[in-house]
């Protein structure tokens, strides 16, 4: 009896330990990044601005919890509209930025603002939508029918 209690609890951690690196390994939490910057995710501004396409320009800083916790998100949305938006991202504390930051006149971190230099617009997102994915999609969708519908007026 002893013995199939010592097998039983064997088992039993076996299979905790297997389920917490699954667990571990599914959310990510084996690549912990410490702060916003530690995602490489898009292109230089610079480079949005030659391009024919929108981008999605997001203004964080290193010391923001709301910045690192939007990251995951901002990720899959690289990952899903990235042949339609360039994604771009930008430190607010860096000097090079300082003029654009200036510019957009931001209130809080992150900030996320659609910039299409094609038709010079930028469509700054309100929190209550960048934080819900699924808002979230529908903007950038409902903004790439606009810019379509433009695209097509500007060729008559």
């Amino acid at each position: 009896m002893k013995k199939k209690v010592i097998i039983t609890l064997a088992i039993l951690f076996v299979v905790i330990l297997t389920s917490a690196a699954g667990f571990a390994v599914a959310t990510g939490a084996l690549d912990k990044k410490e702060k916003p910057s530690d995602y490489k995710i898009g292109i230089q501004y610079s480079e949005a601005l030659e391009s024919d396409k929108p981008a999605l320009a997001l203004f964080y800083v290193d010391w923001c919890g709301y910045c690192l916790r939007f990251m995951p998100k901002y990720k899959v949305l690289s990952m899903l509209y990235g042949t339609k938006y360039n994604f771009v991202m930008l430190n607010a504390e860096d000097p090079i930025n300082r003029a654009l930051v200036e510019d957009v006149a931001l209130t809080g971190f992150p900030t996320v603002y659609i910039i299409d230099p094609k038709y010079d617009n930028r469509i700054l997102i309100n929190n209550a939508i960048y934080q819900n994915l699924p808002k979230f999609k529908v903007e950038l969708n409902r903004y790439l029918r606009i810019r379509d519908m433009l695209n097509k007026a500007s060729k008559k």
